[in-house]
C-alpha cells in the first residue's frame, strides 16, 4: 500500500455514530485508558522505571504548552520521551497525522515500532493503566522517635536525584592503554554507568556524577562525535555514532550537573545559615 493510501485512509471521513472516530474533545481522552493527565515527565519516569516493563508506555499533557503531548516509553532501563500534538482537527506524532483519537490508538496497535532519530528501536508492547490496583495496608507506629537530632523544620528541605534517564552505545577510550573500545552505558539519576555490551548484567564501572566538573565536545581526539567528561581523577573520553547522538548525550549530562550543583548549593546554604543561628 502507497503512501497516498495509507494518508487517505488516515484522514477519511470520521463515523458520526462512533464516538471515538470524532475530533478529540477533552473528555474523549479520560476514556483512554493509559492516558495520565497532567502526571509530570519526572513522575512519568519513576511509574514506568519502578512498576513497568520494557517497552511499557502512557500518553500524558506536555508542560510545554497546550495541545501538546508527551508520549513516554520505557526502553530497558531509561524513558524516552515523544511529542504527540493535537492541532484541534488531528493527532500529528513523527511524520504521519491521524484525523481522530480512535485512528491514533489504532497506529499503536498495528505499528509499534519506534525509530528515534539517534537510531534507537522501541516497541511499543504494555499500555500503562492510569488506574492500577493498590492495597490498603498500613504500617502501624509504635515508636515515635525519642532521639534528639537538633534539626528544626527549616532543614528539612527536600531533595532528590535529578531522573532524566538514557542508554545507548558508545566508544571509550581507555584509561592506560588509549584503545578505544564501544561500551553500553546507562544514565540513571547520577549515576553513569557503562558495561561490555547490553546484556551484561553487572557494569565494568559506576561514575558518580556529583564529582564530574564539566561535561563538553572535544576535538583532540582523531575521531568524529566525541565529547568528554571531566573528573578530578580522569577525563574520559567518548564517542556516539551520529552528532545528533553526541549532543544528545551533552545535553542531558549537563542539565544533570546543573541540577546537582544547584542541590549542592542549596545544602550549602542551609549549613550556613544553621552556623549564622549559633553564632
Amino acid at each position: 500500500m502507497g503512501r497516498v493510501e495509507l494518508l487517505e485512509g488516515k484522514m477519511s471521513a470520521p463515523n458520526p455514530t462512533d464516538v471515538w472516530s470524532r475530533p478529540l474533545d477533552a473528555d474523549l481522552l479520560q476514556d483512554l485508558g493509559w492516558y495520565h493527565g497532567n502526571l509530570s515527565r519526572h513522575a512519568a519516569e519513576a511509574l514506568l522505571l519502578s512498576n513497568g516493563r520494557d517497552g511499557s508506555y502512557l500518553l500524558r499533557d506536555s508542560n510545554e504548552q497546550i495541545g501538546l503531548y508527551s508520549l513516554s516509553v520505557r526502553a530497558k532501563d531509561s524513558v524516552k520521551h515523544f511529542h504527540v500534538e493535537y492541532t484541534g482537527y488531528s493527532f500529528k506524532f513523527g511524520f504521519n497525522e491521524y484525523s481522530s483519537l480512535k485512528d491514533f490508538v489504532k497506529h499503536f496497535a498495528n505499528q509499534p515500532l519506534i525509530g528515534s532519530e539517534t537510531g534507537t528501536l522501541i516497541v511499543l508492547k504494555h499500555p500503562y493503566p492510569r488506574k492500577v490496583e493498590e492495597p490498603s495496608i498500613y504500617e502501624s507506629v509504635r515508636v515515635h522517635t525519642a532521639m534528639q537530632t537538633g534539626r528544626t523544620e527549616d532543614d528539612l528541605v527536600p531533595t532528590a536525584p535529578s531522573l532524566g534517564t538514557k542508554e545507548g552505545y558508545l566508544t571509550k577510550q581507555g584509561g592506560l592503554v588509549k584503545t578505544w573500545k564501544t561500551r553500553w552505558f546507562t544514565l540513571q539519576r547520577n549515576e553513569l554507568k557503562y558495561f561490555k555490551d547490553q546484556m551484561s548484567p553487572e557494569p565494568i564501572r559506576i561514575l558518580d556524577l556529583t564529582e564530574c566538573s564539566a561535561v563538553q565536545f572535544d576535538y583532540s581526539q582523531e575521531r568524529v562525535n566525541c565529547f568528554c567528561l571531566v573528573f578530578p581523577f580522569r577525563t574520559f573520553y567518548l564517542c556516539a555514532k551520529t552528532g545528533v547522538e553526541a549532543d544528545e548525550w551533552i545535553r542531558i549530562l549537563r542539565w544533570k550537573l546543573s541540577k546537582i550543583r544547584k542541590q549542592l548549593n542549596q545544602e550549602e546554604g542551609t549549613i550556613r545559615s544553621r552556623s549564622f543561628i549559633f553564632k
